[in-house]
Parts: C-alpha cells; sequence; structure tokens
C-alpha cells in the first residue's frame, strides 16, 4: 500500500525500498521532481502525508520534510505570539496615556514600521548579500525587537507630549515634545542600530539577517516614525487623540485660599 500511495503521487520521480529493520519498520527512499526545500517540494510532502495518512505507522521524514515542518512552526509561533506582543502593549499604552486613538495609533505605526523593517532587510539579503531566502526565525525575533525598542522611546515621546499638551495644545505639544527628546532618541538609535549591525560580521546567517533588520528598524523608527509621521498623525487628529482624556486643561485659574481672584497671563517667545 505505501509503494503504490507512493508512486501515483505526482511530484515523485522514484520510490525505492531501502531496507527492513529487525521490528519490521520498512524504510523507501523517494526522489522528487523538485528543488530541495522549494515550495513545489513542499506541496509534494504535504501530498504524501495526505495519500499516506489511512496507513497505520506510516511517516514521511527527510529534509524537505523537516524544513516544511520548521517553516510551519515558524508560522504557528508568529500567529500566536505576534498578536500576543501587540496586545500587551496596546494595554501598556492605554494605561500610560489614557486614550484610545493615541494607542491604536501607536500601536498600528510601531507594527507597520517593523513589516517595513522586515521587508527591506528581506530584500537586502536576498538581492545585495546573496542569502536564498530569510531564515524562518528572523520575522519573529525581528519583530519582537523592534516593537520592544520601538514601543520604547515611543512611550518616552509620547508621555512628554502628553505633559506639554497641558499648557500648549496638541500640536504644540507634540512639536515641544520632539524638540526636546529628539536628541536623546536619535543618539539611542544610532548607537542601538550599531550594536546590531554587530551581528553582521558574525559567521551566523540567522543573527547576520537579524541584526540588518533590526538596525534597518531602529533608524526607521528614529529618523522617520517618531520625527515625522507621529507628529504628523497627531497634529492632523489634534484634540481627538487623546480621548476620552482631556490633558489640554483650561487656562482658567481657580481662586486662591484668601479670596482673591489673579489674572494669568501668557508669553511667547
Amino acid at each position: 500500500d505505501v509503494e503504490a500511495a507512493l508512486s501515483r503521487t505526482p511530484g515523485v520521480l522514484r520510490a525505492t525500498e531501502t531496507g527492513t529493520a529487525p521490528t519490521g519498520l520498512r524504510r523507501w527512499a523517494v526522489v522528487l521532481d523538485a528543488p530541495p526545500a522549494s515550495d513545489q517540494a513542499f506541496a509534494t510532502i504535504t501530498e504524501l502525508r495526505d495519500r499516506l495518512a489511512a496507513i497505520p505507522d506510516a511517516l514521511v521524514g527527510g529534509s524537505d520534510a523537516q524544513a516544511l515542518d520548521t517553516r510551519s512552526a515558524a508560522e504557528h509561533d508568529r500567529l500566536l505570539v505576534i498578536p500576543i506582543i501587540l496586545g500587551v502593549v496596546l494595554a501598556i499604552l492605554l494605561a500610560l496615556l489614557g486614550a484610545l486613538p493615541a494607542a491604536l495609533l501607536l500601536v498600528g505605526v510601531t507594527a507597520l514600521s517593523a513589516l517595513a523593517a522586515l521587508g527591506l532587510g528581506s530584500w537586502l539579503s536576498t538581492h545585495l548579500l546573496g542569502f536564498p531566502a530569510m531564515d524562518t526565525s528572523v520575522p519573529l525575533f525581528a519583530f519582537l525587537f523592534l516593537v520592544a525598542l520601538g514601543v520604547d522611546y515611543t512611550i518616552f515621546l509620547t508621555t512628554r507630549a502628553k505633559e506639554e499638551t497641558r499648557a500648549h495644545g496638541t500640536t504644540d505639544g507634540i512639536v515641544r515634545a520632539v524638540a526636546t527628546t529628539g536628541a536623546v532618541i536619535t543618539s539611542a538609535g544610532i548607537v542601538l542600530a550599531a550594536v546590531f549591525c554587530v551581528l553582521g560580521v558574525l559567521p551566523l546567517i540567522t543573527l547576520t539577517q537579524l541584526g540588518i533588520v533590526v538596525a534597518l528598524g531602529i533608524l526607521l523608527d528614529t529618523f522617520v516614525v517618531r520625527t515625522v509621521i507621529i507628529p504628523a498623525l497627531f497634529s492632523i487628529l489634534g484634540d481627538r487623540i487623546w480621548w476620552p482624556s482631556r490633558p489640554h486643561a483650561s487656562t482658567t485659574t481657580p481662586a486662591p485660599r484668601d479670596g482673591h481672584r489673579y489674572a494669568v497671563g501668557s508669553a511667547h517667545r
């Protein structure tokens, strides 16, 4: 039955029985009509497993099968872990800022920035550095690093913006926040990008690709996302970004305890 199933599977060039173990285990060597670890080879492996599923104790192994299982496990981990990461980050931002639009916007921008870094890093790895493909473990690790580092400095920026908004409004508040925190965020981003670039000199392809993606993502966050995109979005949305909280407090000063009321003015430089 096994030999018949193997010979009838599309993509199988030859199936040869190579031996029988004392326990009764029989082994076949199967030659596929596809390049190793290619999508066509994976499709053939999947078809073989479907055809042999009805036969007890029939297993499909080998390098292509292991590569397929590794890819499937990585896809499962990404679908499970990435939503958890984003959910935790969203909860932290909601607790810190008390603003639903701001939290959703910052999580969305951070996720899109990480995806852009993954795409750019994959393109550089394939077309400039000559790697055949992106390692299956790189996307998840790179996304974790980029979201953690990106949200760290985003919190630094937005909490300062919320403080400045109380006295200067949303647009002027985000401008003042960028001016105040920009030097620290930019210098830290450059240092972090340089640190991850060091991984590129190691003789491990996985670490090299991880260092490239994370370094590109940090630079993208530093010079584009937190310098241009986030301030622009805050300016476009205005005070709605802080809903339901209202950090832009009224400029009216409450009466002091001595019963007198004082006039408060503002000076602009």
